[in-house]
């Protein structure tokens, strides 16, 4: 196995050099189209703040990071436009020896400025600076993380902070015009992502290779950010999941200590993130390394329903369209299971409420469907949908995901209300729940719109039988590891 993740790695150096970087020039022109588009007034970036503990992560706030590529703390960026002029200032934490003993090397403003070509200034002259600029009344622009609910973010009360000291300013937040510039990613963008996605296949055919029965699912957890790492992706782009039997039925499940049994399937939703880039993408597979007859079933429904959303996945084609197709299929293999009572089957969902609705009630399909069929991905996993901007429809520079799935859950049935409808479809179905319960299955792909049309990109076995040979494909065992602790760890871990 580590052969084989040295070869990928020396593969994935080798193409790295010529992969294209974001440029300083690329991060120029968004700024100057943010003014241009709101006009003369002064722009506000929030950067992410420094984490209160210097041992804990930090990550920086993705609009901001699309304005700038800065990856540093307690950043901030002040764009001033007057008459047509434009000036650019960013303020950073200054050069501090003492402190980098701690924290590591900072850019200083110095570095900032030969690298990025705006003016930079020491953070202690923010609010002087801020306080000058909005003397009189003036028109804030502010990009951060804001608004978000009744709790306010510290961003939020920055922004307070600045009203009240400047009662005649028009504060304008500008969030989404950076998230409408967003969901269409340049080439240079686009060359990042594809990095991230191929380092998540590299991982997801190692764990196809490596799970059996008998491992614990942090083991495939470790092995797949092991491989993250060592093929230089930055971190994963949000919590690996790892769900094993009934953990496969849980959509963001992340505890990942569940020892895994043959005759089982788990669900690996695992994305990584590469120079702030995130990939998403979902694999399931049997632990034994062979389908059952029910779980290659259901499996070939959600393989259908996905094939079923690319076939409306083209330049032009809507969001709608993807979804109309893949519920079809759905609904079509989950009635010939018998697993809901006719493609055109409804229930009452009570106070659980209902994600899909049909002319006379909702659809049966939202037993086993709770979730959408996809997102965008980019700076965040979940980065602003270039269907919602566009309007509805794909066009280059798109990135998303087409991830359907079916979950068994006896327990959803068990919790339906008591009416007469839900008793009759209870009683016509429960025996086929039974054959199918405790199963869940995800298939999430990864896919780019350019001018030549739409690319699927996250090239993971995902057929069955090719999943299955992928499985034959045995790596050497895992890393030694102590006996005992696993022995210890089985008898007092929680049961699930």
């Amino acid at each position: 196995m580590l052969r084989r993740l040295l070869a990928g790695a020396a593969l994935l150096a080798a193409s790295q050099r010529a992969i294209a970087q974001v440029p300083e020039s690329e991060y120029a022109a968004r700024r100057d189209s943010v003014v241009t588009r709101l006009g003369d007034g002064i722009v506000l970036a929030l950067g992410a703040r420094e984490p209160e503990e210097d041992y804990l992560t930090f990550v920086q706030a993705p609009r901001f990071y699309y304005l700038t590529g800065f990856r540093e703390p307690d950043a901030t960026l002040v764009i001033v436009r007057r008459g047509g002029a434009t000036t650019s200032t960013m303020f950073v934490n200054p050069r501090d020896p003492a402190r980098e003993t701690w924290t590591g090397t900072r850019w200083g403003t110095d570095g900032v400025t030969q690298r990025t070509g705006m003016i930079a200034r020491p953070n202690s002259e923010l609010a002087p600076a801020l306080d000058s600029l909005l003397r009189g009344g003036r028109k804030l622009y502010v990009i951060g993380v804001l608004n978000t609910g009744s709790v306010r973010t510290a961003d939020d009360q920055y922004v307070d902070q600045l009203r009240a000291g400047h009662p005649k300013v028009v504060v304008e937040i500008a969030n989404g015009l950076i998230d409408r510039m967003r969901s269409r990613h340049s080439p240079a963008e686009l060359a990042l992502l594809r990095k991230a996605i191929d380092i998540t296949v590299m991982a997801q055919r190692e764990a196809m290779r490596t799970v059996r029965p008998g491992l614990n699912e942090f083991e495939v957890q470790a092995l797949l950010e092991y491989t993250f790492r060592r093929n230089g992706a930055d971190r994963p782009a949000f919590a690996t999941i790892v769900g094993s039997g009934p953990n496969s039925l849980a959509l963001h499940y992340n505890a990942d200590d569940r020892f895994m049994s043959a005759g089982e399937v788990v669900v690996m939703d695992i994305g990584a993130s590469y120079r702030g880039y995130a990939a998403d993408v979902t694999r399931t597979i049997p632990v034994s390394g062979t389908f059952s007859p029910e779980q290659r079933a259901l499996y070939q429904v959600v393989r259908d329903a996905q094939a079923a959303a690319e076939r409306q996945a083209r330049l032009g084609g809507t969001a709608q369209a993807m979804e109309d197709s893949a519920n079809a299929a759905l609904t079509a293999g989950l009635a010939r299971l018998g697993l809901i009572e006719s493609e055109n089957a409804v229930f009452d969902p009570g106070r659980a409420g209902c994600r899909r609705r049909l002319a006379n009630g909702c659809s049966q399909l939202s037993l086993y469907y709770p979730h959408g069929l996809g997102h965008g991905i980019g700076l965040e996993v979940h980065d602003p949908n270039p269907w919602l901007y566009q309007p509805g429809t794909i066009v280059p520079g798109s990135a998303f995901t087409i991830e359907p799935g079916l979950y068994i859950n006896a327990t959803t049935l068990d919790n339906l209300p008591d009416t007469p409808r839900n008793r009759a479809m209870l009683g016509a179905l429960r025996a086929t729940v039974e054959r199918f319960k405790d199963t869940g299955v995800r298939i999430e792909d990864n896919y780019f719109a350019t001018e030549q049309g739409v690319e699927w990109i996250s090239r993971a076995p995902r057929e069955l039988d090719e999943v299955e040979a992928a499985m034959k494909e045995r790596s050497a065992d895992l890393a030694k590891r102590d006996s005992a602790v696993v022995d210890w760890y089985r008898a007092t871990a929680d049961p699930r």
